[in-house]
Order: structure tokens, then sequence, then C-alpha cells
């Protein structure tokens, strides 16, 4: 595996908010969103942490799905912004949105040269097998996996007893040259009730009997079609309006976060958020573009202000993972593997046929609060919704 692991600095919260209320969290939604950092005596919260020098999340994501709408951001908004716009709810609704009580770390994956469904199984069985519960998400530029901020020294560890090294200059894991063996495996500095697995077969195993006992049932919905993409940056091409040191633009008026986005963009992501999309997912962070995977009928929203492949055809499978506790562990993993698994029989079926589709390749998984989705091609995800129902039927 040629990874390279860094962790984005600070702790972040995770917002699970059902659909039947979302439009009463609406206005914490695109407050988090939308411009900020400004001056501290116009912002009714004062100073909130998680940004960068030139007012840009560290980490962010807002997911829209047929299941909930979920939120990760840095617990410093969850708590000034989100938190008292739910205290203010009535009680039968504030009792069921909810903000994490334990706060996660999260560190962000670039290996670009591996296929996304192997990917994501290499990334997130070492941990799984460290019996650490995670969150993964796939975007358009690279992945990023949420885990509890009590394990951050368990990851370290699981990382370097795989072989990975910590380089001091870039302040990240990488990989090694030579891949090492899927045995080792590390202790939580608090352990899971069971044991962790033994192996990646076990992992598997434990895993849909799990869901099974739950009466997860994976679903697709009907006429519900993706494209996975990044907002284009408008100013890629000049600099003129980068915030310079001492705080202004160049035209002697400080420096604001509008000066270096695409407004296109914003301003159709704000329209398909008022809508309460079928399904969006964006993802900010201070180092890449904004990366969304959405629902086809709003890329009309957006103009031109969207890159990558938009004539793409993905399809979402859906698992409702409500009825399991926040902290179960392998079930990205353990249905992810299955999946690649299956999906690897299948290539070799067909590898002499007329298809000769590397489905594995696009495989990609999208964590939220309470469900799970992995996102295929629509022929991909016919065959996945075929190996998964006979693993969970009653």
């Amino acid at each position: 595996m040629n990874a390279r692991i860094s962790f984005i600095e600070g702790e972040f919260s995770l917002i699970h908010i059902p659909l039947p209320f979302y439009a009463q969290l609406l206005q914490p939604i695109l407050r988090v969103l939308l411009p900020h950092g400004g001056p501290a005596h116009l912002e009714p919260e004062g100073v909130l942490e998680g940004l960068s020098e030139y007012n840009e999340h560290g980490f962010l994501n807002i997911s829209i799905t047929p299941i909930e709408c979920s939120v990760v951001c840095h617990k410093s908004w969850a708590q000034n912004i989100f938190e008292p716009v739910i205290n203010r709810l009535p009680k039968e609704i504030s009792s069921q949105v909810s903000i994490s009580k334990e706060t996660y770390t999260v560190f962000s994956v670039s290996s670009a040269s591996m296929e996304a469904g192997q990917r994501v199984m290499d990334l997130t069985s070492p941990l799984a097998m460290a019996g650490i519960p995670i969150f993964f998400i796939t975007t358009y530029y690279e992945d990023f996996i949420l885990v509890p901020a009590r394990d951050r020294p368990t990851v370290g560890q699981t990382l370097l007893a795989r072989g990975f090294e910590f380089s001091e200059d870039e302040s990240a894991y990488k990989a090694p040259a030579v891949s090492h063996s899927r045995g080792t495996s590390t202790t939580s500095s608090d352990p899971p009730s069971t044991p962790p697995p033994s192996n990646v077969a076990e992992l598997q195993l434990r895993t849909f009997a799990q869901l099974k006992k739950r009466n997860v049932t994976p679903f697709i919905v009907q006429d519900l079609h993706l494209i996975q993409g990044s907002g284009k940056d408008a100013l890629s091409s000049s600099d003129d309006y980068r915030p310079s040191s001492n705080g202004y633009n160049g035209h002697n008026t400080p420096s604001s976060w509008l000066d270096k986005i695409n407004p296109k963009f914003y301003v159709g992501l704000t329209f398909a958020l008022v809508q309460q999309p079928r399904f969006l997912s964006v993802t900010l962070t201070q180092d890449t573009a904004p990366s969304v995977v959405m629902d086809k009928q709003l890329l009309w929203l957006f103009g031109d202000s969207i890159a990558g492949d938009t004539e793409a055809d993905l399809v979402p499978i859906f698992l409702d993972l409500a009825h399991l506790p926040l902290e179960s562990t392998g079930i990205v993993c353990g249905v992810a593997g299955k999946l690649v698994d299956e999906m690897k029989v299948q290539e070799l079926a067909d590898q002499n046929g007329a298809h000769g589709q590397n489905i594995n390749a696009e495989l990609s998984y999208l964590s939220t609060a309470r469900a799970g989705a992995v996102i295929l091609t629509a022929e991909g995800a016919a065959m996945a919704l075929q190996a998964l129902e006979p693993l969970l039927e009653g």
C-alpha cells in the first residue's frame, strides 16, 4: 500500500439530524458552511476554533442521505453553533437530534495508486483488527477516517506496527515500500467488550452477524444516481486575492473568506441545501478544493463550477445503522472487504467476457452518524446488492 496518513489538527463532533427536523437545523448548517472568520465583534459566538489562518475549516463534512442528515465539524462549532439551536427546540424534537458525547480525531489518507475498493479495505482493516471504531469518508481527492479521540495513540501504534514510518518533516505516517503482514494488531487504549478478530475473514463473519442481528437490510433508492466531483477553484490561476501576511488582500481592505472561493459553487451548494436534497455530501478542508458527491439532478444548480466526470452514473447502496452503537467496530471494513472479495471473483469470471469492467476500482464508502453508503457504478451496485442480500436475510 502506497499511502500517506496525516492527522488533522483539532477534535471533531458528529451530529445526527433526523430528516423530519432538517428544516429546524438548516440555519446552523448554513452558518457553519458560509463565510466566517470576520471581526470578532461581528461574530455573535465570538472567535471559533478549527479554522486555518485563511478562515478555512480544517475539516467539515455535511451529508444528507435518505436516512439522515449528518455533520462532522470541529467541536467548537458543534458547541457554539449547533448546541444553542438544539436547546431551543421543543423537547420532543431536541431529544432526537444528537451531538456525539465523545470527540473524534480525523486523519486524511492520500493513496492515489490504489484501486478504490482495495484502498478502503487496506486502510480500515488494521484499525478494525485493533478494535478501533471508525467512520470512513471517500472524497474526490483523498479519504478521511474518523476515530474516537481517545484512540488516537492506538492508531499511531497500529500504523507503526504495520510498518508505517512517521516523518517529522511532514508530520505524517508514510507507508513502507514493501507491505507487511496483515496479522499484526495492537490493543486499544479502551478495549472492546469482546476480543478483536484474529483475521479479516473472522472480522467479516462478525460484521454480518451483527448486521443481521440488528435487521440491517441493504437498499437502493429508485432513480437516485450520483456524481462525484470537486468545486472549481475560481482563483487557481491567480494569487492576487490570496490573503497576505498582514491580513489584507492587496486592495487595502481586510482579507475575507470570500476573496478566494468560487461564488458560483457556493451559491449552487446553498440552493441545494435549502431544497433538502435526496443525497448530497460535501467535504471542506484547508488543503484542497471542496469535494462533493451528489444527486445528478442537482448538477444544474452549479453551472460550470463542478470539476470531474459529471457524466458518471454512480448508485449508492444504503445501510441503516441506527440500531447499532456508535462504538461498533469493523462495519466499514467488513462490508467493503466482502464486496471486494465478491467483485474479484466476478471479475475473474468475466475476464474473457465482453464487459471487462473493473468495478472494484469504482467502490467508495460514506459513513454518516447512523448510516453507511457503498457507492458504485450502476452495474457494480446491482452485483453488490446480490452479494449482500443473502448474507443479511433473516
